[in-house]
C-alpha cells in the first residue's frame, strides 16, 4: 500500500473534523474496513475511492498524491 495516500487519507478525515467511525458510516463500511485504509492493510475499490473524494471534496489525484 502507498504510504502517501494512508496519509492524506488521514490528512483529510481530520481537516475534515471527521472520526473513523463516522467516514465508514457515511460509506456504509465497518469502522475497521476504514481504518484498514488509512493503516495500509487494505486498499479501497475505485466505487469507494470516488465516494472518498465526495466525503473530503477533494480530487482523486489529491487524494492519491496530496496536494502540490
Amino acid at each position: 500500500m502507498d504510504k502517501l495516500f494512508c496519509q492524506n487519507l488521514k490528512m483529510c478525515r481530520r481537516d475534515s473534523e471527521l472520526t473513523q467511525k463516522q467516514v465508514a458510516n457515511k460509506l456504509g463500511v465497518v469502522e475497521s474496513c476504514y481504518a484498514n485504509w488509512e493503516q495500509g492493510r487494505t486498499e479501497p475499490n475505485i466505487e469507494m475511492l470516488r465516494k472518498l473524494c465526495k466525503i473530503f471534496q477533494v480530487s482523486l489525484d489529491e487524494l492519491i498524491n496530496g496536494e502540490e
